[in-house]
């Protein structure tokens, strides 16, 4: 039980990071780049993609 809520978190922060990279206006082969690294590596991939992914094109504030 006690990595259950840790797994949870986890599975919804790459579920949303999977989402923003398929929406973002970066190209294909950089969107499936990005989709093989959080699906192979789910802590590190998402941090990874806070850190350096494709941006949108709306500015954020």
């Amino acid at each position: 039980m006690e990595y259950g809520i840790f797994g949870l978190i986890v599975l919804i922060a790459d579920v949303y990071a999977l989402y923003n990279v398929i929406t973002s206006a970066a190209s294909t082969g950089s969107k499936i780049i990005w989709c093989l690294v959080i699906l192979i590596l789910p802590v590190l991939g998402f941090i990874a993609w806070l850190i350096a992914g494709p941006r949108g094109g709306s500015a954020r504030v």
